[in-house]
């Protein structure tokens, strides 16, 4: 029996041993759905905290189900290691670290090379290694192809298979999940792509859907969010259009949406947050500079979007004014610090920057978010207040930065003096004299 056919049938037979480098929104959840189908999974994770947690069933993600990750764990079907070792032990290895952007905008993928390093050390033969870390067009082929084959001498396609398939994750959606998420899937080789594509049809639900390269599916990848960035872009900077046009933007929204074809709606707000969107495209910025292009399009949508928590600003500046009141010493109240609504996500969320923005004019700040009471943003702690009709009622301003929908908008509508509401979040709210939009 070949080395493909023995490690198919492990596949098939649900046999393999599960693999997965990186414990958090993207690699619980597909641990998670390796192990409800029927495989063993180890996770590798560098935080002592996170192996800890998961160890205990303790769970720490909002798209996992509390009482499916403790039955995992007490049966053994998902355990955590910080011990790189037992690499050795596993059939399938998925990386799914993260791919931050330096102070330079450039991508960082320290994270995705020493992961690659510490599989390598311990590849063995009859072994699959995925990559799901978003990343630049060529990462798969240029960087751990050479790494996994010059530390274990192993050949790819030969004795290991390699293939990418980007992680599509997007907390808090109720309908959409890993489990019924579409998937994309790139090897180096035919087998690669076949072997790899096999593990994800034992685990999801959804299509399996197979490119010819690597290279296709990390510039797919890409596509999917400079999309979502490019035009997030666009509808900022008709929202800014349309406040100088004293012309209300959701209104123009909810208009063009009845057009059947040719138009997709895409929302304003204070700039963009999460774990995707703000950051993939650049990585595409930067590998164009290679085949010397300059990407116009996206680098300008960037610096609208980037703008956003600035045009906040300014905004609340104006309508503090009109109360002959100065930003520097107001007490303002900022409504939510997740980067979208109902999760308890921070990551990259523009509410942080609005909040850094009017502190530093002077502003006595103070915040409320129902999912996250504390966060931490360049080294210093934030903890959050209560809600009630006291501390509303001396704000000079309430800014909404987040539409949670836990909050009560009459509740904070009625006990408010002013509310600079930058996501929609109070359109059913009956009385607005108090209530500007963005």
């Amino acid at each position: 029996m070949s080395i493909k056919e023995d490690l198919m049938n492990k596949i098939i037979n649900k046999t393999a041993v599960v693999g997965i480098i990186g414990l958090g929104y993207v690699g619980l959840p597909l641990a998670m759905e390796s192990s409800k189908s029927g495989y063993k999974v180890i996770g590798f994770d560098i935080q002592e905290k996170k192996v800890a947690m998961v160890n205990k069933g303790c769970n720490y993600i909002g798209d996992v189900e509390d009482s499916e990750f403790k039955e995992a764990v007490s049966t053994g079907m998902l355990k955590a290691t910080s011990n790189f070792e037992f690499i050795k032990q596993v059939d399938i290895i998925l990386i799914c670290v993260p791919t931050p952007l330096d102070k330079y905008q450039q991508p960082d993928i320290s994270y995705v090379k020493s992961s690659t390093e510490a599989v390598g050390k311990y590849l063995h033969s009859e072994m699959l290694v995925i990559l799901e870390s978003t990343t630049y067009p060529g990462t798969t082929e240029e960087l751990l192809l050479p790494i996994l084959q010059e530390i274990s001498g192993l050949k790819c396609e030969t004795d290991f298979y390699l293939a990418f398939s980007p992680e599509r994750v997007d907390p808090g959606n109720l309908k959409y999940k890993t489990k019924n998420i579409p998937k994309v899937v790139g090897g180096i080789g035919e087998k690669s792509t076949e072997i790899a594509s096999a593990y994800y049809k034992g685990v999801l639900e959804s299509e399996v859907y197979e490119v010819s390269s690597p290279k296709v599916a990390e510039m797919e990848k890409i596509l999917e969010n400079t999309y979502r960035n490019i035009n997030i872009g666009l509808i900022n900077e008709m929202a800014i259009i349309c406040n100088k046009m004293n012309i209300n933007i959701w209104e123009v929204i909810e208009a063009a949406s009845t057009k059947p074809y040719g138009f997709q709606a895409f929302y304003p707000g204070p700039g963009l947050g999460g774990h995707c969107i703000p950051l993939d495209p650049y990585y595409l910025t930067w590998k164009a500079k290679e085949y010397n292009y300059h990407t116009r399009l996206i680098e300008t949508s960037g610096e609208i979007n980037n703008y956003m928590s600035q045009y906040i600003l300014e905004r609340s500046t104006k309508i503090l004014n009109r109360f002959k009141k100065a930003l520097k010493e107001s007490n303002i109240i900022v409504l939510g610090v997740a980067y979208k609504n109902d999760i308890d996500d921070y990551r990259e969320s523009p509410a942080l920057r609005v909040i850094e923005n009017f502190q530093n004019e002077g502003a006595e700040v103070q915040f409320n978010d129902p999912y996250i009471p504390v966060y931490k943003y360049k080294e210093k702690i934030y903890y959050g207040t209560e809600l009630t009709k006291e501390i509303l009622n001396k704000a000079d301003l309430v800014v909404i930065t987040t539409a949670h929908k836990k909050y009560n908008y009459d509740f904070i509508q009625k006990n408010s003096q002013f509310i600079f509401d930058t996501r929609n979040a109070t359109k059913d709210v009956i009385n607005r004299e108090n209530i500007e939009l963005l």
